[in-house]
């Protein structure tokens, strides 16, 4: 069982999308869906998609406020996915593209609309 959650969360960090999202998440606290979607430049049907399959392969967790969803890294029983948002984390600081995405964030500030 622990083996096929595994494999289904490795098949979430396949995507560069649900990448970038995943480096913004481990980089705030807490982000409202649509500050991702303005530092992403992507359309909130695009960021919601990818939202909500991290979500389901439980690397995420969300909290609703009013008409907003805000997301956040969900703390694993897996030491390994633990370990891997670890070195993903360390990892962003050296990519150009991750590292854009996280300054447009704070460009734009975490406003919640």
């Amino acid at each position: 069982m622990i083996i096929n959650q595994l494999a289904s969360q490795f098949k979430a960090f396949s995507e560069p999308v649900r990448l970038r999202i995943l480096y913004l998440l481990l980089e705030n606290e807490e982000v409202c869906v649509c500050d991702l979607v303005q530092s992403l430049s992507l359309t909130q049907s695009v960021v919601s998609r990818h939202l909500a399959y991290l979500k389901n392969n439980q690397l995420i967790e969300s909290r609703r406020e009013g008409t907003w969803v805000h997301y956040k890294i969900k703390a694993s029983q897996l030491d390994m996915i633990n370990v891997l948002f670890d070195n993903f984390a360390d990892f962003g600081k050296t990519s150009n593209e991750l590292s854009d995405d996280l300054k447009q964030m704070k460009l734009s500030g975490l406003s919640c609309c």
